[in-house]
């Protein structure tokens, strides 16, 4: 059996053997040059927010203590739409949102400080179209939980606001979800859309190069073929 011959079997029953999921690298990949991340990532329908500086004033932050009267190990002052806070993270247990011109616990968050959350988050002027507590992660959200899932109308805006730090953690719309089954059908990893290294996408890979290798090895007799043809 000669080159050409062993070549050209290897090149078509690759092909055959991988060549649907050549289509969705080609395809998965002309869609994502198409649209910047920004866009996917929904930035351009954030809200810019003005700097404020922040003002510690004389208040006593060694008082702070989670529900077992333990201690912070972090303490971040934060400016957010509705005034000043301080976001305390424990060695154990949920984190916990404090006004900070009272010490007092604002977590976790409600339902309406949520939307007041989400809606200020975003350009968005329209009401929100459904408004659900997240307790368990989602295939479009795997981020601190719980969380507050607030719906837009408009381009089927997800925004998920974490009950326990009243921090925007999510934003998935429509075509943030098309991308998101492209990915997953580019890496191969139909469960969690994000293991690009497991062993089938490599043998795949490997494969797709044999036939790519096979191919190129074909070049030579096809113009030699057409000449004598012709």
């Amino acid at each position: 059996m000669n080159i050409a011959r062993i070549a050209s079997l290897v090149h078509k029953w690759l092909a055959l053997l991988i060549g649907l999921q050549i289509v969705f690298w080609v395809v998965s990949g002309l869609f994502f040059t198409l649209y910047p991340i920004e866009q996917i990532r929904s930035e351009h329908l954030v809200r810019p927010t003005e700097p404020r500086p922040i003002e510690m004033g004389s208040l006593d932050f060694t008082s702070i203590r989670n529900g077992d009267g333990a201690a912070p190990i972090k303490l971040t002052v934060e400016n957010r739409a509705y005034g000043q806070v301080v976001l305390a993270e424990f060695a154990a247990g949920e984190p916990l949102l404090i006004d900070a011109s009272t010490l007092r616990p604002i977590s976790p968050i409600s339902r309406e400080r949520a939307i007041e959350i989400a809606r200020g988050h975003i350009m968005l002027e329209s009401a929100p179209a459904a408004v659900e507590r997240i307790t368990e992660h989602l295939p479009e959200y795997r981020g601190l939980l719980p969380a507050w899932r607030v719906r837009f109308p408009e381009h089927g805006l997800a925004v998920y606001v974490a009950a326990n730090t009243g921090a925007v953690t999510a934003r998935r719309s429509d075509l943030w979800r098309i991308y998101d089954t492209l990915w997953a059908l580019h890496i191969m990893d139909w469960e969690n859309h994000e293991n690009f290294n497991h062993p089938l996408i490599i043998i795949v890979a490997w494969l797709t190069l044999f036939s790519v290798i096979a191919g190129v090895a074909l070049i030579p007799y096809r113009f030699r073929w057409s000449r004598k043809a012709r």
